[in-house]
């Protein structure tokens, strides 16, 4: 018995996980058996199954939920399927009505879902995090299968182990981590993106390929046309960055991000910032492309990252069109409150990611305003010659 103040036991231990990412072609039709063979009984009792669909997701694929029925018919010896799909508001909107969530959570109690059962989840990002919010939080954690349908979501989030929804005008204030059961990254679920949205998630494997990848990001550079064009180049930078962000967090020694840094938010802290400043009409994915591009004049300005890299970088972000002309970048004084938002979110001192080298990031504690306005200005001026002429980015890439 512990009877004085002086008898304590610290003992670190380690927890074992196993993250499960597959790629496929066609996950409700040649390549089913991907998604069956993931969904596994225990006890000798047969597992629940609840499928979450993202509405936008379902309105551009309007035979999608018969071919869930589909799939569940076809194994249904393997498990039980709980009903109809059950559909919720794609996009950030999902993110934003607290009462969305407790709509879930009674939905997966009707269902009888247990710590055995899996909730699988068709979607973009912000579905994946709501819908895996409500997974993480009931019977404090179901089985979760990721079927991420945006190459955002796919080349990044989709792998992570965050889950979240906005409180207090905050991006994923409320929260938690939790490693899904397993993430599949299917090719049929991008062909219904529009450009803009497809485009989205390349400015997460840009970001990753600068922190982890000089190799990799000299691709994508002398890549974006087919990327942009939906070429087999743009499956190739999905399935690289996202094995990119799962080595990070299975080899990374921080998957819940307990450390200072978090090198996988590069360019980030405006990036949250200007979501909510723009009142999201600015997708994720152009706000990170906006911050990474004003970390790494910063970074040329302040750490010492030769201007000729950084001159790349912008080019790349360029070619793929992700630099967008937007009034919120300019608003600096309140884009600076992302700063102390980002540290309150991290906890403890403000840690940043820079780079010194294009692979070769380093972290800071403090910013320097007036040489962050400077790089935020160069960032707006330069989108906005560049949506002044739109021949600029075509003959950039012809003469790649």
């Amino acid at each position: 018995m512990l009877n004085s103040p002086s008898n304590t036991a610290d003992v670190p231990f380690s927890v074992s996980f196993c993250h499960r990412l597959r790629f496929s072609e066609d996950i409700f039709g040649a390549d089913s058996d991907v998604l069956a063979d993931l969904i596994e009984s225990s006890e000798d009792r047969t597992p629940r199954v609840q499928f979450w669909l993202d509405e936008c997701v379902a309105a551009a694929n309007p035979d999608l939920r018969q071919r869930i029925h589909a799939f569940c018919r076809r194994n249904s010896e393997r498990f039980n399927s709980c009903g109809n799909p059950q559909l919720v508001t794609g996009g950030e909107a999902i993110k934003n009505d607290v009462h969305v969530l407790e709509r879930m959570l009674k939905v997966m109690n009707e269902a009888d879902l247990d710590r055995r059962s899996y909730v699988v989840v068709v979607g973009g990002g912000a579905v994946l995090d709501a819908v895996g919010f409500a997974t993480a939080i009931a019977h404090r954690g179901l089985r979760l299968i990721r079927i991420p349908t945006t190459t955002l979501a796919q080349a990044d989030s989709g792998v992570g182990v965050k889950n979240g929804v906005n409180l207090f005008q905050k991006k994923n204030w409320m929260g938690a981590f939790a490693v899904p059961w397993g993430v599949i990254n299917d090719r049929r679920m991008l062909e219904t993106l529009g450009d803009r949205d497809f485009r989205c998630g390349f400015s997460e494997a840009v970001k990753v390929s600068l922190l982890k990848d000089p190799a990799f990001f000299d691709w994508i550079l002398h890549n974006t046309a087919g990327i942009s064009e939906r070429g087999p180049e743009a499956w190739a930078a999905i399935e690289k960055s996202a094995l990119w962000h799962l080595q990070h967090i299975t080899k990374g020694g921080d998957p819940f991000e307990m450390l200072e840094a978090r090198p996988l938010d590069f360019g980030h802290w405006s990036a949250h910032k200007l979501e909510a400043m723009s009142q999201f009409s600015l997708r994720h994915g152009e706000a990170v492309a906006i911050g990474v591009a004003v970390d790494t004049v910063y970074s040329s300005l302040v750490h010492g990252l030769p201007t000729e890299e950084a001159s790349l970088v912008l080019q790349t972000l360029e070619g793929l069109g992700l630099l967008i002309d937007h009034p919120a970048v300019s608003r600096t004084e309140e884009l600076f409150a992302g700063l102390e938002e980002f540290r309150q979110h991290l906890g403890g001192r403000l840690t940043l990611t820079m780079l010194e080298r294009i692979g070769k990031p380093i972290d800071i504690h403090t910013v320097d305003r007036e040489r962050m306005k400077e790089a935020i200005r160069s960032v707006v001026e330069r989108v906005k010659s560049v949506s002044s002429d739109p021949g600029r980015v075509s003959t950039q890439r012809s003469q790649r």
